[in-house]
């Protein structure tokens, strides 16, 4: 038995190794290696860091591209993100400082094999964490409109802690938030974002604010002497017959007036007039600046005068009009065409001015018999007008019979 095993051993061992070859072959063949490189970079992910330091340095990268050689199967797995690549960088250990820190990609599927990590290290920088609480700067910009004064502002909260690494907190001078009170009537209740920022006035990035907004009350309060008026635009006259008034605005619509003796300025009513504005025959908008009627001692305040714009627009209306005869066109040599009706009804809308100044010459009422051979039809009349702004609402009879016949052929 031994000296069979030892005769034919050499035999076996030669047909397992070519069986073997075999398989591979088929299997490489049905599921052969690809080379690529992942169609999106991989975020790189860190872990081990100490929690009483930072991680800094604007040179860190977020992701990294990488370089697989693995089977077709394989990579299919990867694309479809059935099988999982995490790119790993560990800070376990490592205190304050520089360090260079390796790229460790950790890939679920096998066979995988990394070809390339890009970059595959670089710098990190360590620094201890830093926390300090500062109270915040309220800076106002602008000013309240003209007989206004701001009053005290609130805070809430007043103060802040701001968190981030040593050498970046200690570059901040002071937390400010920024208020625009210009032309502020009344009282102001704002949310504003605030900003770190270092001695020379510059921002400074890199820090956490905690919190990073505040909450500033402001009260606006209206001086003596001044006050808030609506503005009342006087008009005198009519518009030209046909035409209507639509609107009356003016610019600004409040106005501020001020007087020495608060009793005058008590006494006025809610508004203050204009200059009266003469319509009488306007036929389109008026655009025009226009004075203040202000009672002795009371002035205006800034701008001596308001734009006022007056909307006039003609009136609509309709009409009817008894159109006759109503012309044939397109009629064929050797043809003649008999209407039913000679006369049609013309419905029209538009400017009533236009309507009335509407002549009888300036409708045209026709019949298209271009292409008609001999028989009987139902045509629509074709109306044109040559007044602008004019709408055919509607023609009555909507349709009218026309019989075409022979030069010889008797008329129905």
């Amino acid at each position: 038995m031994f000296r069979w095993l030892a005769i034919n051993l050499r035999t076996f061992f030669l047909a397992f190794a070519l069986a073997l070859a075999v398989w591979v072959i088929a299997v490489t063949a049905s599921n052969p290696d690809e080379t690529q490189t992942f169609p999106t970079p991989i975020p790189l992910e860190f872990v081990g860091q100490d929690p009483g330091l930072i991680l800094t340095g604007k040179d860190v990268p977020k992701e990294v591209n990488v370089t697989l050689r693995a089977p077709h199967s394989i990579w299919q797995s990867l694309l479809t993100g059935e099988s999982s690549i995490h790119a790993v960088v560990d800070l376990t250990g490592l205190g304050s400082g520089t360090h260079t820190a390796t790229v460790q990609l950790q890939i679920a599927a096998r066979p995988v094999r990394i070809l390339a990590v890009n970059p595959a290290s670089f710098d990190v920088t360590l620094e201890a964490q830093m926390s300090r609480p500062m109270v915040i700067n309220l800076i106002l910009s602008g000013q309240p409109a003209t007989g206004y004064q701001a009053g005290k502002p609130t805070l809430d909260p007043a103060g802040v802690t701001i968190s981030g690494a040593e050498s970046v907190v200690s570059q901040i001078d002071h937390v400010q938030a920024t208020l625009d009170v210009t032309n502020a009537r009344q009282n102001i209740s704002a949310t504003i974002p605030l900003q770190a920022v270092d001695k020379d006035g510059n921002l400074v990035s890199g820090a956490a604010l905690i919190p990073d907004n505040v909450t500033v009350g402001l009260s606006v309060v209206q001086q003596g002497g001044y006050r808030d008026l609506a503005v009342k635009v006087m008009t005198v006259g009519n518009p030209a017959s046909g035409y209507s008034l639509t609107s009356v605005s003016a610019f600004p619509p409040i106005v501020t007036v001020y007087s020495a003796n608060s009793s005058t300025i008590d006494a006025m009513p809610g508004y203050v007039e204009t200059s009266p504005l003469d319509l009488s025959g306007a036929t389109q908008e008026i655009q025009k600046q226009l004075g203040m009627t202000l009672p002795p001692g009371v002035t205006l305040i800034g701008e001596q005068s308001v734009a006022v714009i007056v909307g006039i627009t003609s009136i609509q209306s309709s009409r009817t009009i008894s159109y006759s005869p109503v012309d044939m066109v397109g009629q064929a040599n050797g043809l003649s065409a008999h209407l039913s009706t000679q006369t049609v009804d013309v419905i029209v809308s538009g400017p009533l001015p236009v309507l009335d100044s509407l002549l009888f010459s300036d409708v045209h009422v026709q019949v298209d018999l271009t292409g008609l051979v001999p028989g009987t039809y139902q045509l629509t009349p074709k109306v044109s007008i040559t007044k602008q702004n004019v709408i055919v609402e509607s023609i009555l009879p909507g349709t009218v019979e026309v019989v075409i016949t022979g030069m010889g052929t008797p008329t129905p």
